[in-house]
């Protein structure tokens, strides 16, 4: 049995091997390593497959959140309502333009902000909702945007986790993830479903303007060189990471095809467990499992069966990971926003239980039985 990783980067680059190395031979014969034509094309084919306007890539999934928050003129002391329960990169960015991070609790199903919890934290000072789509499931993008429409509020999407999972409306139809909110912002980081080999990140919107504006935040606050109209930053794509996720791209819905498969596997394998709960799919959102994270329950000191679970896996020679062990609101950074004063029960109750399993494109059969029979194994054996 090959090794398992939490994710499987060179397995994959090896199926694309001969594709990926001309490509970035191609670029280094041009030298043309920022503002390369790649650049321009994967903007196009991202802006099609998603089915938006405007692509506007940037240096990371960071920034993204970064420049479109500045792009909103947003002002220090607005309040942003997004969870607590995300990647830090969430929140940091809201601390960071002195913005009020308002943590509100998510849906301990779908690990996805609940609209219920927005509505009731909205206050005048409210400007923003920023939804995460966490481990590659859509939040109730529905309900978020009658909320903001309700309210004259912007909405900017960390679709980070879940480029190519669709929100699936009441009457049937589709929107892809980071397509819906006033700005969508991801990560090309190299683990992500859509990975480059090093940092990358983009902005989608519909609105013309706007578009036009984040471009200008992205390259020093400029449209013509040297004539700088607002306050921007320095965040650009560069021209390899263009070309690998230009390839990347054409094979994004094989990618999640697999890796729903592996997440079958481990559907099945973990019914049968009465103290594990699988990744809910909601019928709103059609899971691209960027993780695979399980919930435990039902044990004394569940926290401590996790982490010895946790433990256990890593003498196996099978990685996992707790995403995450700290929220946010609970993190010393937050301190000076009072974040420590969230009451956010239920975060902290997933906080104590989640566990993530390797997920990528590449997993075998073999890894998979290794894997769930050793998890299984060890649960069984626990009060």
């Amino acid at each position: 049995m090959r090794p398992i990783q939490m994710v499987d980067l060179k397995q994959q680059y090896l199926a694309i091997k001969q594709e990926v190395d001309a490509a970035i031979l191609d670029v280094l014969d041009s030298s043309a390593f920022i503002g390369g034509k790649p650049i321009q094309e994967l903007a196009s084919g991202l802006n099609t497959y998603l089915g938006v306007k405007h692509t506007i890539p940037c240096a990371n999934g960071t920034d993204a959140l970064q420049i479109a928050m500045m792009a909103l003129d947003l002002k220090p002391g607005d309040e942003v309502i997004t969870a607590s329960f995300t990647y830090i990169a969430t929140v940091e960015v809201v601390a960071l333009l002195r913005l009020k991070p308002v943590f509100v609790e998510v849906v301990p199903k779908t690990f996805c902000i609940d609209p219920e919890a927005i509505r009731k934290a909205i206050t005048p000072k409210t400007k923003a909702i920023v939804p995460v789509h966490l481990y590659g499931h859509a939040a109730n993008m529905d309900e978020i945007m009658k909320i903001a429409a309700e309210h004259n509020l912007f909405v900017i999407e960390d679709n980070a986790q879940a480029v190519g999972a669709d929100y699936i409306y009441p009457d049937g139809t589709k929107k892809k993830t980071g397509s819906i909110g006033t700005i969508g912002c991801t990560s090309f980081f190299p683990s992500k479903n859509l990975g480059c080999y090093g940092d990358g990140g983009a902005m989608f919107t519909n609105d013309d303007a706007l578009a036009e504006k984040l471009k200008m935040i992205a390259n020093h606050g400029q449209k013509v060189r040297y004539y700088h109209e607002v306050v921007g930053c320095n965040s650009r794509l560069d021209t390899v990471q263009a070309a690998v996720l230009k390839i990347k791209l054409k094979k994004l819905d094989e990618y999640i095809a697999s890796r729903r498969k592996a997440a079958d596997y481990y559907d099945a394998a973990f019914a049968v467990h009465k103290n594990i709960v699988t990744p809910y799919r909601a019928p709103y959102s059609n899971h691209v499992f960027h993780q695979y994270t399980l919930t435990l329950d039902g044990f004394e000191n569940v926290a401590e069966v996790r982490n010895e679970l946790n433990a256990f896996l890593a003498e196996q020679k099978i990685p996992s990971m707790i995403y995450y062990p700290v929220p946010a609101h609970r993190q010393q950074m937050f301190a000076a926003f009072g974040g420590a004063d969230f009451n956010l029960p239920i975060t902290d109750w997933l906080t104590d239980r989640v566990i993530s399993l390797p997920m990528h494109t590449e997993l075998e059969e073999e890894q998979l039985k290794f894997i769930t029979t050793n998890v299984l194994d060890f649960l069984s054996k626990q009060k």
